[in-house]
């Protein structure tokens, strides 16, 4: 098995190359459809039927958003937490998913990426729901870990013969030190999940913003001394932010 490094749209692609069959390691943007089909087909000559699972290892653009278009043009199966409800579910979450469209293409912005299309259905469709310990569907040397924090389904994948996971956002990387993510909707979830990942002691840590990292006992505890204690969440830093802007304008009263 091969891991290829694909560079996306706005993040890091991960596809596992196996001699009958391909693993997309995370569900990438919507942005992302043509340049995995392209990858499979002209830079490792292969049918795109080949793929045959696409992980989703949490709901945001740059994770799901490719998934059910790849699925229509390729055949392969959607793998991803299982969940009694839709991440994006009822009016809240309606106004959750523009937010994060809106987010996916300021990234992109600011990355000086062309505008591309980012919208995709905020309710996944899944082929095969995963739990913490479950084995891939198809690829059963890939083990299935629950890294909830960031949101409350985040997985995690983890192939310990090649002493590999990837963690898609479980950490990001800035000035060259490893933190916690924006949003953490669950800081002590997000806590255990640091910690449940540092245990493998794997030798590749994949991340979905910067590609391998290596994941020590020094890294571990700047993450955990600088990750947040509450909730930080879109609402909640647009109500402090309308807290502190109502405050300037009484000042100014």
């Amino acid at each position: 098995m091969k891991i290829h490094q694909i560079s996306g749209y706005i993040q890091q692609i991960y596809l596992a190359e196996y001699p009958d069959k391909l693993l997309l390691l995370d569900g990438a943007s919507r942005a992302d459809v043509g340049t995995i089909l392209r990858y499979i087909r002209d830079e490792l000559n292969r049918p795109v039927s080949d793929l045959k699972a696409i992980v989703v290892t949490h709901m945001h653009p740059d994770h799901a958003g490719a998934a059910h278009r790849l699925k229509a043009l390729t055949g392969a199966d959607i793998v991803s937490s299982e969940q009694p409800k839709a991440w994006y579910a009822g009016i809240d979450g309606v106004a959750m998913h523009l937010t994060d469209l809106i987010l996916a293409r300021y990234m992109a912005n600011r990355m000086g990426k062309p505008k591309r299309n980012l919208w995709y259905q905020r309710k996944l469709k899944v082929d095969h729901a995963v739990g913490d310990g479950d084995t891939l569907p198809y690829f059963d040397d890939w083990q299935v870990l629950t890294t909830p924090g960031h949101t409350d389904r985040d997985i995690s994948v983890y192939n310990a013969k090649q002493s590999t996971v990837y963690v898609a956002d479980l950490m990001v990387e800035v000035k060259q030190r490893l933190i916690a993510p924006f949003p953490v909707f669950h800081p002590n979830q997000y806590r255990n999940s640091i910690d449940k990942i540092y245990k493998l002691n794997a030798e590749r840590v994949l991340l979905a913003h910067r590609g391998p990292v290596s994941f020590d006992e020094k890294a571990k505890q700047h993450i955990l001394e600088t990750a947040p204690r509450r909730p930080v969440t879109h609402w909640r830093v647009t109500k402090i932010k309308l807290k502190s802007l109502v405050k300037s304008l009484l000042a100014r009263g």
